[in-house]
């Protein structure tokens, strides 16, 4: 655990890492650089007048009191010379200088992908999202994201689910812990902190602000090989996630979307720019070096004729219920009811309008 001197001076607004490199390097320790004159403060090189001052109005007891509020939470505080602080992290520019944890701390150091996406979403972003994330912690990686509502929540579901067959998943917050937002969100923090991991870099109890988001996302980035988009509108936040990792040396990946479709716009704006596209998991499991263990995924063997046929229509795309039941020449309370079974059974997916299309399940066993 951090002294409680080097957790206020790290707090100290406009103190970042580089900063308090110096300040450490030039004092020797945080106990000295509280404890320190305001005028030596002032001739560091790099210190702002403000930047004095208010390091000099600070005191250890302010550290204390937020390691106090941590251990109540059950959490830890993490700065970058422990073992347990994620490795990747340190190499990132503007690298936290301290890490609020609560919960699985192996899972911070194991192999991480961030998948991330719009909160406004289709089905298809939440059913590819669902898919990568859910099968690539059963192959041991854990699934990083944002803890927003939309596509970062089902991707930490989707690997929880998948828990205790592999991998995990962390989420990484805008605010302190200790603070639920969205607060919809609430059911899934309290169980992504008895099985998963949360974090971030704001003390216990911070509310969020307009900045907090855009800095979030350099850390969700950071802990991670990839950065996969699974689906995400021109101006999507998931698209400052891919900047982040572009600028911190790190892959991005995007699932391709359909171009008539709004909320694919930024997903595939990136691939014509240059992302790897992430079409199956083996892609994502490739930069990983881990051998692709996919199953083989083959349709239910009791399926009855009618069926199989009509996923057979629903082979070029979606279709509405007029033109597969002209491709069927049945009635079209006979092609509704194979629809509607299909669709209990997770094969088939319906859009508004009673318009119908194959799931990704049901495509990738044809």
């Amino acid at each position: 655990m951090p002294s409680a001197a080097y957790v206020a001076l790290s707090l100290v607004p406009g103190v970042g890492r580089v900063r308090l490199e110096q300040l450490l390097r030039v004092f020797g320790s945080a106990e000295e650089v509280l404890a320190a004159p305001l005028q030596r403060i002032r001739r560091v090189p790099t210190v702002s007048r403000a930047a004095a001052t208010a390091i000099h109005n600070t005191s250890a007891d302010a550290g204390a009191r937020v390691i106090e509020s941590m251990r109540r939470l059950g959490g830890m505080v993490l700065q970058p010379e422990q073992e347990v602080f994620p490795i990747r992290l340190r190499e990132i520019p503007e690298a936290p200088t301290l890490l609020f944890a609560l919960g699985n701390l192996d899972l911070l150091r194991s192999p991480c992908v961030a998948i991330v996406g719009s909160r406004d979403h289709s089905r298809y972003g939440a059913e590819v999202t669902s898919l990568f994330a859910g099968g690539l912690a059963r192959a041991g990686l854990t699934v990083v994201s944002g803890m927003a509502r939309g596509l970062d929540a089902l991707a930490h579901q989707a690997a929880l689910d998948a828990g205790g067959k592999g991998g995990g998943s962390v989420g990484v917050l805008g605010n302190g812990l200790g603070v639920v937002y969205p607060a919809a969100n609430r059911g899934l923090y309290e169980r992504m902190a008895r099985e998963g991991c949360l974090v971030t870099e704001y003390p216990p109890g911070e509310r969020p602000n307009a900045g907090s988001f855009p800095r979030r996302n350099r850390i969700i980035s950071g802990l991670s090989r990839v950065t996969l988009i699974a689906e995400a509108g021109a101006g999507s936040g998931a698209l400052i996630t891919a900047d982040c990792a572009l600028t911190q040396g790190r892959e991005v990946m995007a699932i391709p979307g359909p171009i008539t479709s709004q909320v694919s716009t930024g997903t595939n704006r990136l691939l014509q720019l240059g992302a790897k596209p992430a079409l199956e998991l083996r892609d994502v499991l490739e930069e990983y070096g881990v051998v692709a263990t996919v199953p083989q995924v083959s349709l239910p063997a009791d399926l009855s004729e009618v069926e199989r046929r009509t996923l057979d229509a629903l082979s070029e795309g979606a279709e509405q219920i007029d033109d597969v039941t002209a491709q069927l020449r049945c009635a079209p309370a006979d092609a509704l009811a194979a629809l509607t079974s299909l669709e209990i059974r997770g094969l088939v997916v319906q859009d508004p309008g009673k318009i119908f299309h194959r799931s990704l399940r049901a495509s990738a066993a044809y």
